[in-house]
């Protein structure tokens, strides 16, 4: 169809047009799976990437310059760098929104996105001072945000809402099984830190070419959009808590439960060495060694919980009891300062996070003030993308807070699983208020 038809949303169009646009990209029989497989396979080369980098590459990168400063250093590339993806999510979310092109509306952020991200990325591992590090890890995550906010949102566009449970657990586990693998490969490959930004690299640059050449996006059925001013399109990403508690109750949970569990994923180098005692050639082995422990426990969550919640048409409660799990699990190096208690610390956020994941990303698809209102579908990039922001926020604050946390302790790692365990605690039942969803 031509981008010049009338938009059904604003001109009243009958509920039949309306479903049609709304449904233009809705896949079905082989492509369905296919979309499926390939989807989980991106998400799990973004977050074996991103884990990689954040949890085990940048901090022996950083560590390598100035070990005596490690934590405050850590502290700053993680603020600027996530001041600048918290920007980026909601407003590339918003501009895939009005692409209107011969590919479609998600595709050209994906490819381009990935392939930048990937150059930058690997410039990130040449740089040996601190501001330039930055610098390049900026323009990496610039460019993979723009991909994830288009990336998020084929989920809501090209799968109907009873199937989005069973989606958002395959590529919830695939998400977490990712960040668990990207750990494990580079806590072994720690010791080589260019050939691993390097690889991560490229993988990611090409799954999502891959992806897009496999599931060619059909041209935007609805509208042109209008002519952009400033002005309205920032006031835009303001969602008003009265008039939409929901989304408002779904943004709170999600951004208690990150801020938590963010600051242990960051310091957990840190912590290996510091509070449990092991040398740092150790304490790269036994991050490989947790997240195996987590990969067994989430991939079983992830994918059971998933299943269970289209099953039973409930997202809510498997919310609120994987956040729990999550707070059980990181009182137990509180109690048990030892490599067994990492241990169990890993095998129940495993099952917690795996579970959070896989119904978490349902739940908030079904939150969004158009689909609760049954508008079209004009600004789910945008509205996705807010809530995205609800993850990279805590990328901000988290580790700053825990660095302020450090300081004030006098390096006391305790305090972080306290304030980690405060945090998701307060977040499971942030989800308990939400109506439209059960």
């Amino acid at each position: 169809m031509s981008s010049v038809l009338t938009d059904p949303v604003s001109s009243g169009a009958a509920p039949a047009q309306q479903a049609a646009v709304d449904t233009y990209a809705h896949v079905s029989g082989s492509r369905r799976w296919l979309l499926l497989g390939s989807l989980t396979t991106v998400f799990f080369i973004l977050l074996a990437l991103y884990c990689a980098v954040l949890s085990v590459l940048l901090p022996n990168q950083i560590q390598a310059i100035d070990p005596a400063n490690k934590a405050r250093d850590l502290a700053i590339v993680f603020a600027v760098t996530s001041i600048f993806s918290t920007l980026t999510t909601p407003i590339a979310g918003a501009l895939s929104d009005r692409t209107r092109s011969r590919w479609g509306r998600r595709t050209p952020w994906i490819a381009v996105g990935a392939v930048v991200g990937a150059l930058c990325l690997f410039a990130a591992s040449q740089m040996r001072q601190l501001w330039s590090i930055t610098f390049f890890w900026v323009g990496a995550t610039v460019a993979l945000n723009s991909m994830q906010a288009a990336l998020t949102t084929i989920v809501a566009d090209r799968f109907p809402e009873k199937e989005r449970g069973t989606v958002s657990g395959f590529v919830g586990a695939g998400m977490t099984a990712g960040g668990t693998i990207g750990i494990v490969v580079a806590g072994y490959m720690a010791s080589t830190l260019t050939l691993a930004y390097l690889l991560f690299a490229v993988a990611i640059a090409v799954g999502c070419v891959a992806f897009v050449l496999l599931n060619p996006e059909p041209r935007y059925h609805g509208a042109a959009p209008s002519s952009m001013q400033l002005g309205a399109f920032f006031k835009s990403f303001w969602i008003s808590p009265r008039q939409h508690p929901d989304f408002a109750w779904a943004f709170c949970g999600r951004f208690a439960i990150y801020m938590g569990y963010q600051g242990i994923v960051t310091y957990l180098l840190y912590i290996l060495q510091d509070y449990i005692g092991l040398s740092l050639d150790n304490a790269n082995r036994m991050i490989a060694t947790l997240s195996t422990v987590t990969f067994i426990a989430l991939v079983i969550a992830g994918l059971g919980s998933g299943l269970l919640s289209d099953a039973i048409g409930r997202r809510k409660p498997l919310v609120f009891l994987s956040s729990l799990i999550m707070g059980i699990a990181l009182t137990v190096p509180l109690v048990l300062d030892t490599v067994p208690g990492m241990l169990w610390y890993a095998a129940l956020m495993g099952i917690g996070y795996g579970a959070f994941m896989s119904v978490d990303m349902a739940l908030m698809t079904q939150v969004l003030p158009k689909s609760l209102s049954g508008e079209g579908s004009e600004s789910t990039g945008k509205d996705l993308g807010i809530l995205t922001s609800a993850v990279n926020v805590p990328q901000i604050l988290s580790p700053v807070w825990c660095a302020w946390l450090l300081n004030l302790s006098g390096n006391n790692y305790q305090w972080l699983f306290i304030s980690a365990m405060v945090f998701v605690f307060a977040g499971s039942f942030f989800v308990l208020p939400i109506k439209s969803v059960r």
